[in-house]
């Protein structure tokens, strides 16, 4: 379909409640997404497509038809959305990365030898299910912190079978395990371990001590001492334990905190969770940034509890949930119980929020790259400015002279965001004695895109955005140029504050870019506008030095202004005029004239170093 039919198939939609698959040539489904309204939700991709953010425009532009499914209620939208995002995995819905499923814990008291075990979901076989936990390695962890604080087996042997078959392993020896391999009378211990292990999993780790304490008083009064070591280095354990709080909050959490923050590169959703008021675990996931941190939210809690089949009571969100009711319908039709999510706006819970925020802010940063933060600032550069493509090679230029003279340019060449100082290039200006910046800025604009368009060496790479120091009438001669070399590059001036610091971009219709809303672009641009117009004073002082020393040679009897540019033509420098000898200064000039300039750099009181005069 074309954009124009796309456009009139959404405003001929319904205003009901409903979901839609967004799908691209080959019938894959990109986007799901569920609307109260569906004519006015399915129509806005549609309309204003330079408003969109970059995300969108991609998706919008890959969108080959689409399809809609009217629901009853707004519930109902819901429960579909959350169905189809779920099958169809839509490459531009925000999606935890996660697809392995969350596995639980299995123990099955009824067995004479129980094994703790992981597994995919639960099932109704009259085992006790613990979880989910946040992942295959966690859990794992979990069942082996068990099983080394409790000494049970973990070899894989099937007991009673395996019974008395073969020595007794490493395990045993590296007092890992308590050897159950060689104790066919030890089924009744083996069980109330197990049984310890499940209270330790419920939370119950002070009954579990209490028990061991006083097995181990028990021991020592009847003078059995290895056994009071063992129940006691055992007891050590289980209090480590539960103070470490092992056990994650998937079956025991009554509060959730989330988390989420975003950079330009990279985003993280966190997931706090407390049991009575005490934080017992995190979970957090990498994703790429959203273009809407809002509905990332809402997005990434729905799968991350309807994922785990388990949810607290109550969960705390750093944004309004849109649909936060509907969805607390949903679990509790799926869960049977209620859930309730809040946004606090004071007291201790806001607190909580903001440790939450604070989590998810410092594991995306620490995870962040360099190169990618770079690359996070070009991209919400291009945002800004509205570029087709992210800008690799951003190139700023600045005009430096004294009233007039030694008037001088610089080119200063970033590339993915950071300088590449061998590109820099300067500029002195031809043919002008006036302080013309405008025709300074259209002679050094000509001479480089020019080279450019010759393919020059130190030139032939093409700029992707042209930053000129200035405001919208260095804007518009840039524009200027570009028309007249047949070029088309992205070029706007660099606006000033009252300190000179950069404030804003402007393009040649005058249209000004704020940036200081977005910090790493407004560190970027200001740190660009402050290389070029470094780069720039730097030559125009190394020129002004340069005539200051030159003209100081006319103060020497017999030199005048055609003898001071003959010596400066031949020996380059006034350095290498004060060290030169005498035969060479007379090959130059007169014998007296020659003489006058020897004896001045190295007649009586002159320094040796002096090369100025």
């Amino acid at each position: 379909m074309t954009f124009d039919e796309l456009k009139d198939k959404a405003l001929s939609l319904p205003y009901e409640p409903g979901v839609y698959l967004m799908q691209d040539r080959t019938g894959t489904v990109i986007y799901v997404g569920k609307a109260k309204k569906l004519k006015n939700r399915v129509s806005q991709y549609f309309q204003d497509t330079a408003a969109h953010t970059p995300k969108t425009r991609r998706m919008v532009s890959q969108i080959d038809h689409f399809d809609v499914i009217v629901a009853r209620t707004e519930f109902e939208a819901l429960v579909l959305e959350c169905s189809l995002i779920k099958r169809h995995m839509p490459k531009y819905n925000i999606l935890l990365k996660d697809d392995k499923g969350y596995p639980y814990l299995r123990v099955d008291l009824r067995e004479d030898y129980p094994v703790i075990e992981m597994v995919s979901r639960t099932a109704g076989d009259g085992a006790s299910y613990f979880g989910p936990f946040g992942g295959r390695f966690v859990t794992q962890h979990v069942i082996d912190t068990l099983r080394l604080t409790l000494h049970l087996p973990g070899c894989g042997k099937q007991f009673p079978r395996d019974i008395g078959k073969e020595r007794r392993c490493l395990n045993f020896h590296m007092n890992n395990c308590d050897g159950w391999c060689q104790l066919p009378e030890g089924q009744p211990e083996y069980h109330r371990r197990v049984e310890q292990a499940v209270m330790m999993l419920q939370g119950q780790y002070k009954s579990v001590a209490d028990e061991l304490r006083t097995q181990m008083e028990q021991a020592a009064d009847k003078l059995q001492f290895e056994l009071a070591a063992s129940l006691r280095d055992r007891l050590r354990a289980v209090e480590s334990l539960g103070q470490k709080q092992l056990v994650t909050a998937g079956t025991m959490a009554n509060t959730d905190v989330i988390g989420y923050y975003q950079s330009q590169s990279k985003a993280c959703f966190a997931v706090l969770h407390y049991v009575d008021g005490s934080l017992m675990d995190k979970e957090y996931e990498i994703l790429a940034p959203a273009d809407d941190p809002q509905e990332a939210v809402g997005a990434l809690v729905k799968q991350f509890y309807l994922a785990r089949g388990a949810a607290p009571k109550v969960v705390l969100l750093p944004e309004e949930m849109e649909d936060a009711e509907l969805f607390s319908e949903l679990l509790q039709e799926r869960l049977q119980k209620k859930v309730h999510f809040r946004t606090p706006q004071r007291g201790e819970s806001v607190r909580l929020v903001e440790i939450a925020q604070k989590n998810a802010r410092e594991e995306a940063e620490r995870v962040t790259t360099r190169t990618e933060r770079r690359q996070g600032t070009l991209a919400a550069l291009a945002d800004l400015l509205q570029l087709p493509e992210i800008p690799s090679r951003l190139e700023s230029y600045d005009i430096s002279h004294t009233g007039g003279t030694d008037i001088v340019a610089s080119m200063v060449v970033f590339q993915d965001g950071k300088p590449l100082k061998s590109a820099y290039r300067r500029f002195r200006i031809e043919d002008l004695t006036d302080q013309d910046d405008y025709a300074s800025m259209r002679q050094v604009l000509l001479r480089r895109l020019r080279h450019y368009l010759a393919q020059d060496a130190g030139f032939s790479e093409r700029p992707d955005v042209l930053l000129i120091d200035g405001g919208v009438e260095h804007a518009g001669i840039a524009e200027e140029v570009l028309r007249e070399l047949a070029l088309n590059i992205p070029t706007f001036g660099m606006v000033k504050d009252g300190h000179h610091r950069t404030r804003a971009l402007v393009n040649a219709q005058g249209d000004e870019i704020a940036i200081s809303a977005v910090p790493s672009v407004f560190a970027l641009i200001g740190t660009i506008q402050e290389e070029t117009h470094r780069f720039a004073i730097t030559y125009h002082k190394t020129l002004r030095s340069r005539h200051v020393k030159a003209s100081a040679l006319e103060s020497i009897p017999g030199i005048g202004k055609k003898r001071r540019e003959q010596l400066l033509r031949t020996f380059r420098s006034v350095r290498a005029i004060s060290q030169a000898e005498l035969s060479e200064l007379e090959q130059v000039l007169p014998k007296n004239a020659a003489e006058a300039v020897y004896a001045h750099y190295h007649g009586p009181g002159q320094k040796e170093e002096d090369t100025c005069g």
